[in-house]
């Protein structure tokens, strides 16, 4: 994989802020 460190931090923190929904996180924890 070409991704870069920064590349994959970036791509955790947006997806952080998208979880902050908790039918997000339920789905997360359920998959």
């Amino acid at each position: 994989m070409g991704v870069t460190r920064e590349r994959v931090r970036q791509i955790e923190a947006h997806a952080l802020r998208k979880l902050r929904h908790p039918s997000r996180i339920r789905f997360l924890q359920e998959s």
